[in-house]
C-alpha cells in the first residue's frame, strides 16, 4: 500500500469522542466504507496479503471484521467463515471462551466449515487489547487448521494487543495496515 492510500484511509476514519461511554475515542470507519476508492484500497490490500500468506479461508471476527473479511475473500477467490459470539450461529457450533476486562467472552464458528488442509487469514478492523484475535486464532486451530496470519485495518498500539497476541500467532504474521 502506497503512502497516498495510507493517507486517505485515515482520512476516511473519524474519530468519535465519548462512544461507546465517556474517556473512549472510538475509531468510526463507517465513512471509509461509504468511500468506494477507500474500501478497494482495503480489499486489494487485504486479498494480496491472503495470496500472499497462502490462505485457503479467511475467518472474519464480528462484527465489523465481516464487512473487510467477505470483499477480501471473494477478491482473493476464497471462502469465507464469520466467527460469532455465541448463540448466533445455527446448527453446531465450537466454542471459545477468553477473558475480558470485566468478566468473560465466548466466540463460535462452524467447525465442519474448516479442516486440516485449510490456512486461514483472520481478519478484524482493530486490534485493541487483542482478547477476541487471540481467541480466533486458539478457537481455528483447535478445528485443525492452520493459521496463515492476522490482518487489521488498524492497531491502537497504546492498548498492547499485539504483546497479548504473541503466544496465539506463534510463527504466523501480524500485518497492519494503520498504526494509530
Amino acid at each position: 500500500m502506497s503512502e497516498a492510500q495510507r493517507r486517505l484511509l485515515l482520512e476516511r476514519i473519524r474519530d468519535v469522542p465519548d462512544h461507546p461511554k465517556p474517556g473512549v475515542v472510538f475509531k468510526d470507519i463507517t465513512p471509509l466504507l461509504a468511500d468506494p476508492v477507500a474500501l478497494a484500497v482495503v480489499t486489494d490490500t487485504l486479498a494480496a496479503i491472503c495470496r500472499r500468506h497462502g490462505a485457503t479461508k479467511v475467518a472474519g471476527l464480528e462484527a465489523r471484521g465481516f464487512i473487510l473479511a467477505a470483499p477480501a475473500a471473494v477478491r482473493a477467490g476464497i471462502g469465507f467463515i464469520p466467527v460469532r459470539k455465541a448463540g448466533k450461529l445455527p446448527g453446531a457450533t465450537l466454542g471459545q471462551s477468553y477473558e475480558l476486562e470485566y468478566g468473560t467472552a465466548e466466540i463460535e464458528l462452524h467447525a465442519e466449515d474448516l479442516g486440516p488442509s485449510d490456512r486461514v487469514l483472520v481478519i478484524d478492523d482493530v486490534l485493541a487489547t487483542g482478547g477476541t484475535a487471540e481467541a480466533s486464532l486458539r478457537l481455528i486451530r483447535r478445528t485443525g487448521a492452520d493459521i496463515a496470519g492476522l490482518a487489521v485495518l488498524m492497531e491502537l498500539g497504546f492498548l498492547a494487543g499485539r504483546e497479548r497476541l504473541d503466544p496465539a500467532l506463534g510463527t504466523a504474521p501480524l500485518e497492519v495496515l494503520l498504526s494509530i
